[in-house]
């Protein structure tokens, strides 16, 4: 899910001298994540993240600083996470953009990191500020809300607020199911249904439906036609795992076999 969508600060008086090239930016971006190199993305942001500020482009400012939370998420960089999301969300305050979608988007992006990083409380509050400006908004997208919501499930459940996680992980699917090529999302939030079950009632009692879960995410993951980017190995990636605990080990295998190949370039 990419975070930094900045189209809704248009109206704003930002008057930067001049802006950062956004769209080379983040293509840039996926060239260095396609060989997994944490270290040169980093060094990519930061280096934009400085030409933003001194253009005074506050817009590029908030689109890379968005990008530093996806990142220090990733790398397991708390502190980074944390300086990012206080930069970006001061940020959002003084241009007075808190009722736009760009907004919600970063709050989302936060509570994710909040998450990863085990402050749930945290994580809990800004992913109910981001619904509470999408529900605002006269028109959001169904990908963004089905994010919102797959998110959210997995801070309730570390809550232990099973049942509205649950209800959030529904959400999510029904969702997705509009959104072309949703599939590989929509796997996701079926192992974290999976997930979810077995923590509220044991492998025992949930297992008829973990494994209908599981099904139906090796399912949406063979999906034919699905474009097998970046994101695809992504969500490859994170998915294996899952499978594996699972016992589903032909799955999990195919997964890495398929990540793998994107990263190598084969």
């Amino acid at each position: 899910m990419r975070f930094s969508n900045m189209d809704d600060i248009s109206g704003n008086s930002l008057n930067p001298v001049s802006s950062i090239p956004i769209g080379r930016i983040i293509d840039k971006m996926d060239e260095y994540m396609s060989r997994l190199d944490y270290v040169g993305a980093e060094r990519h942001l930061k280096y934009w993240l400085d030409e933003a500020r001194m253009l005074g482009d506050q817009r590029g400012e908030l689109s890379v600083l968005n990008e530093l939370i996806g990142h220090a998420r990733k790398t397991g960089q708390r502190s980074l996470a944390e300086q990012s999301t206080t930069e970006a969300l001061s940020l959002i305050n003084r241009l007075r953009l808190d009722d736009a979608t760009v907004a919600g988007t970063t709050c989302v992006n936060a509570a994710t990191a909040a998450y990863v990083f085990e402050d749930y409380e945290r994580s809990l509050r800004l992913f109910e500020r981001a619904k509470a400006i999408y529900g605002r908004q006269q028109e959001v997208s169904t990908s963004l809300m089905g994010g919102l919501y797959n998110n959210m499930g997995l801070t309730l459940t570390a809550l232990h607020r099973f049942d509205e996680a649950m209800e959030a992980y529904q959400k999510a699917l029904d969702l997705m199911k509009t959104v072309p090529n949703g599939e590989p999302e929509r796997a996701e939030t079926c192992l974290n249904m999976a997930n979810t079950l077995e923590y509220q009632y044991g492998m025992t009692e949930a297992e008829t439906r973990i494994y209908t879960l599981l099904d139906e995410a090796e399912r949406l993951l063979d999906t034919p036609g699905l474009p097998h980017d970046g994101y695809y190995a992504y969500v490859c990636d994170h998915c294996a795992p899952t499978f594996e605990h699972y016992g589903y080990f032909a799955a999990a295998q195919k997964l890495k076999e398929l990540t793998r190949s994107y990263y190598e370039g084969t």
